[in-house]
């Protein structure tokens, strides 16, 4: 039989918890993330942005949380959303690839990643205001010389890139 879990505390996003010996960070309210693959035309689009918790920022796909401003709001459409809001791309279809756990010895939180394609340009994006989110349109062959070039800039890189980093770093 495991230990009960305890809420240590509870904020308005986040929820810290102890079980036995282990603490671990979880979102509160069930709000999980979708995490936006863009990929089209042999480009990805990624975003930069300032994250307080890195105290810096950080290179990752577009994402955004599912359920935070409307409850029972679908995966797709929050993705849609976010992908929107973030890049100025709009969707012309959303296929959800899977569930994924990014730290699981720290977080019980999972993303869903989604795949958007028929990719049309509406707007500037940027986010809502005060995320001052910056578009990058990558081409997949130059995507590892622009994530070094980032990393040299002083950029953290978000874990979720080596989906498309993978084969050159295998390689």
């Amino acid at each position: 039989m495991s230990d009960p879990v305890e809420t240590v505390w509870q904020g308005k996003f986040i929820t810290v918890r102890k079980q036995g010996t282990w603490e671990y960070v979880g979102r509160a309210r069930d709000i999980h993330a979708a995490v936006i693959l863009a990929v089209e035309d042999g480009h990805v689009l990624l975003v930069e942005q300032y994250r307080v918790p890195l105290g810096r920022s950080c290179i990752e796909m577009p994402a955004g949380l599912v359920g935070d401003e409307t409850e029972g709001e679908s995966i797709a459409h929050s993705a849609a959303r976010e992908l929107e809001e973030e890049t100025g791309y709009r969707s012309a279809h959303i296929e959800v690839i899977g569930a994924f756990c990014s730290s699981p010895g720290m977080v019980s939180e999972s993303f869903t990643l989604v795949r958007a394609s028929g990719l049309t340009k509406v707007s500037e994006g940027g986010g809502v205001p005060g995320e001052n989110i910056t578009v990058h349109r990558v081409a997949l062959t130059a995507l590892p010389k622009f994530i070094a070039a980032k990393r040299g800039e002083g950029l953290a890189v978000d874990v979720k890139l080596l989906l498309l980093l993978g084969a050159s770093i295998l390689g």
